[in-house]
């Protein structure tokens, strides 16, 4: 069974830093501690239930689905 893997991005212009991204996901989302942006580290692919909840869970709204890879 695949899971479905997302790209996730995040809109600089519209971050507050609150940092939920990066309590729920760690290994994807990093606050920058000078700009106090949320940044994404590696390739930023999560399963599409996870970053769903990313998305729902920004107080800003700046977290996005960009792209859609299916890996079947």
């Amino acid at each position: 069974m695949s899971e479905e893997l997302v790209t996730v991005a995040v809109n600089a212009e519209v971050c507050i830093g609150s940092g939920q991204c990066e309590m729920l996901e760690e290994e994807t989302f990093y606050v920058n501690e000078d700009t106090v942006i949320a940044e994404i580290t590696g390739d930023g692919q999560l399963p599409l239930d996870r970053a769903q909840r990313c998305v729902d869970t920004c107080p800003a709204q700046a977290i996005s689905i960009v792209s859609e890879d299916n890996r079947g």
